[in-house]
């Protein structure tokens, strides 16, 4: 999710018979004359009747008289990509829903509006007046005009083909704003399916094929369209009936750890909150309420792909089931399960929650959204995708480990079967974001506390060979199982938002440690206990420890990690993972660096304190981040170097080519690059400038706190340190150059300060006015060393360029390594 950050929409199983179409009628439409709308049309009965018109295109949508507000119609709106786009950074991807809306269909004289209601704003409880107050005060959306067409009986009809084929999904926007440009619809090229039409009793499904035209398509559509300059996508719209009443709603608890739909409620009593947040959760009701333990009127079931290959498809159902002890556990009986999706089910259904398989050009995020009602937050669709090329990134790295000859042996090392655990912990993550749950990115931190949270393999060291028999956890973590309690959770005879509250009191109080986006995405984010695919209660450590897997991993890394008919020059790409291996632990070691802990307190809560990490652990963690930028930890090894300079003949391959550094011309592997890419990782972590803010502000109240001088200076001294072998001089004066500029755009960073940037901008000068002074054993030193210096002496604009140049070295992707 990447972005998670990520908005993640939600909808609740609806109280409709499974897979069924027995209730739809399907039947020529009578016609009197040819005068008649619905002569040539097929009826469909449903949620509404539709009557459909293939030959001339139409969907005639039959809606009763309005009322005397002109109002026919209130429904629940989605859409969702049938067909994908099939690039990763864009994100157009099978599958991928959109938030579901209330939707007014309203008749305005010859017209019929479809208009989207603002249910965020509202005065609940209140009078009829203070409601109306409430609602006019805040703007509509309205979506689309069409013309009404009066029916014998009373009823208007409305032919909704051309609303299909408008961009309600959004894709133009989605195109533009990810570096791709010019993009437009293309009405001539765009039309409502009439043979997609499907009517059911709570639910009308509808397809548009939409084409998108640009004349300046970007690397990504280049890569991907047979003509780049236009994409056809299918659009699916879904006109859903209002969830029936009965919905208990719960109160979001930022300490528990779920997604919420936000409201202002303007009757809200004075002294009271406004801004109000309801988390997001299925729909699920005991058949005995006062029973601690029950089963439930309509238990919630995720279906998986069958798109989904085996052994993955059984993987994906095995993980995926996890969640069913959780529920268990909050009181539920059989509420839960996982099946394989039937072989004439459709996975876009609202009625179905489904793992989708979706195939991409190049890897990227698997997601779990949830469709929720905004009125409630009451989820009513779980859409989970999982990025087809996501396994084959952790084959890579695993091959890359432990050697590609181990495939298929079915030990505890064979790739195969790591790759399948990791799956398994995929699903489930994946789903629990479905299921209304965040990341919480503390779970590695207490042992494996939660699925939520993004791991690392963990890989061990045995006879100083990497091993992976412990690289993935199975089952919940106690997280998962109190997060699942918290938002499901309804014990007998209790207020069950003021159930919740205690619950979340009582797992703060035994400090079980959530850590969500906001927090620790970023790499300049404060929270020690928060990191992406890092390990390991203690940060530093296990950094420490990951340089010794690395060191070992390379010393062993060569032709033993291809297949037997791959070519060599892939080794340019199993490189790269196995190089970075440390990458995230480093970022979480930083952390520890300016660090301050802090919770999601509430004020009735324990945990108000937050507090910045013991200077003590600072300097370790400086210590252990700096020792990752010694030149022989930056060195390639010279068989390496030339197994990795082999040439490749074929075509190229965007997948290859976005993974793999810059070479030195043509296959020339280039270990100076090698070793400033990974200098690059440590120093944007370590001068991340809201980092240096904090440490600036630490150092200044409890002076044995680094201070951003003594970083600077730090770092500096590692750019002079003479080493003992020349070639490893080499890799100094190249980290150096990064040293140097990293920290001249630090010292250009407004995030940074005052007081950090100041301080690092004159230990840059105090170390450029001693080079002149120095005396060097080698010319090669003091050429680096004197025109570094007179770089750094210029005016302000050959700073600022400076700073600017700190991004030539271009760091290949890492996330998502495999979670």
């Amino acid at each position: 999710m990447k972005r998670l950050a990520i908005l993640l929409g939600s909808v609740t199983a609806l109280l409709v018979p499974a897979m069924s179409d027995a209730a739809v009628t399907k039947a020529p439409a009578p016609a009197t004359s040819k005068s008649d709308p619905l002569t040539g049309t097929e009826r469909l009965d449903g949620l509404l009747p539709v009557y459909v018109d293939r030959k001339a295109g139409r969907i005639l949508l039959s809606l009763p008289a309005p009322a005397r507000d002109g109002i026919a119609a209130r429904l629940l709106y989605t859409n969702a990509l049938r067909t994908g786009l099939g690039s990763a950074p864009i994100g157009l991807d099978r599958a991928q829903p959109g938030p579901a809306q209330v939707l007014v269909i309203r008749r305005l004289g010859k017209k019929v509006a479809f208009e989207l209601e603002n249910p965020r704003f509202r005065a609940t409880g209140a009078s009829a007046s203070e409601q109306a107050a409430a609602a006019d005060a805040f703007a509509t959306s309205t979506l689309w005009l069409g013309d009404v067409i009066d029916a014998a009986d009373g009823r208007m009809l409305v032919d909704i083909a051309p609303f299909l084929a408008r961009d309600t999904k959004g894709v133009t926007a989605q195109l533009n704003s990810a570096g791709e440009k010019g993009w437009k619809l293309v009405d001539a090229l765009s039309a409502a399916d009439t043979n997609a039409v499907r009517a059911f009793p709570l639910n009308l499904e509808f397809e548009a094929r939409q084409t998108y035209a640009s004349d300046t398509p970007g690397p990504e559509v280049r890569n991907i369209a047979p003509d780049p300059r236009q994409v056809t996508l299918v659009v699916r719209h879904s006109f859903v009936a209002l969830p029936q009443p009965g919905y208990v709603t719960r109160a979001f608890d930022p300490r528990g750890g779920s997604f919420s739909t936000q409201t202002l409620n303007f009757a809200a009593p004075l002294g009271g909150q406004i801004v109000q947040n309801l988390a997001n959760r299925f729909r699920l009701e005991k058949i005995d309420p006062a029973a601690p333990r029950s089963r439930v009127k309509k238990p919630i079931v995720f279906y998986i792909d069958n798109a989904a290959p085996e052994p993955i498809r059984t993987a994906l159902l095995e993980g995926a089931s996890w969640w069913k002890t959780a529920f268990e556990a909050a009181g539920y009986i059989d509420a839960y399960r996982v099946e394989i999706l039937p072989a004439d089910a459709d996975p876009l259904d609202i009625r179905y929650n489904v793992v989708n398989w979706v195939n991409r050009a190049t890897r990227g995020w698997s997601y779990g959204y949830a469709v929720s009602d905004p009125r409630t937050g009451e989820i009513l669709k779980g859409s989970v995708l999982l990025g087809s090329l996501r396994v084959r990134q952790d084959m890579l790295i695993y091959e890359a480990l432990v050697g590609a000859a181990k495939n298929g042996t079915g030990g505890p090392n064979d790739p195969v079967q790591v790759a399948l655990a990791r799956i398994r912990q995929l699903a489930a993550h994946e789903v629990g974001h479905a299921l209304g749950l965040l990341h919480n990115f503390a779970g590695s931190t207490q042992g494996r506390a939660s699925v939520m949270d993004y791991p690392a393999p963990r890989i061990g060291l045995v006879d100083g060979a990497p091993d992976l028999s412990d690289a993935y956890g199975v089952g919940l973590g106690a997280w998962d199982n109190h997060a699942i309690d918290w938002l499901y959770g309804d014990p007998a005879g209790t207020n069950p938002d003021v159930a919740a509250r205690a619950k979340a009191d009582a797992a703060e109080q035994a400090g079980l440690r959530f850590v969500s986006d906001e927090n620790a995405r970023s790499v300049s984010a404060s929270q020690p206990w928060g990191s992406l695919w890092d390990d390991g209660a203690d940060p530093v450590a296990e950094l420490d420890r990951m340089m010794q897997v690395r060191s070992a991993a390379l010393s062993r890394f060569g032709p033993a990690a291809l297949t037997a008919d791959e070519p060599v020059a892939a080794l340019r790409r199993k490189f790269v993972p196995l190089w970075l291996l440390h990458r995230y632990q480093v970022e979480a070691a930083a952390k520890v660096l300016g660090g301050v802990t802090s919770t999601y307190a509430v004020a009735s809560g324990a945990g108000m304190e937050s507090a910045p990490v013991d200077a003590a652990a600072q300097r370790r963690a400086l210590d252990a981040l700096l020792a990752t930028l010694a030149p022989a930890a930056l060195d390639v090894p010279d068989r390496l170097i030339a197994q990795s300079s082999a040439g490749w003949s074929g075509e190229s391959d965007r997948q290859t080519d976005i993974e793999v550094m810059r070479t030195a011309g043509s296959a020339a592997f280039d270990p100076l690059v090698a070793a400033q890419v990974a200098a690059q990782v440590t120093l944007g972590a370590i001068l991340a400038p809201e980092r240096l803010a904090r440490l600036a502000d630490q150092h200044r109240r409890t002076p044995d706190v680094p201070g951003a001088d003594l970083i600077a200076t730090r770092l500096l001294a590692l750019a002079d340190a003479n080493a003992s072998d020349p070639r490893l001089d080499a890799v100094r004066r190249a980290v150096g150059t990064r040293i140097v500029l990293a920290l001249a755009r630090a010292a250009a960073a407004p995030e940074a300060g005052d007081e950090a940037a100041s301080a690092i901008d004159q230990a840059l000068r105090d170390w450029a006015e001693k080079q002149p002074k120095q005396r060097f054993r080698d010319p090669a030193d003091r050429a680096w060393a004197l025109s570094t210096a007179r770089l750094l002496l210029g005016d302000t604009r050959r700073a600022a360029a400076l700073a600017a140049q700190a991004g030539d070295i271009v760091v290949p992707p890492g996330m998502p390594i495999g979670g």
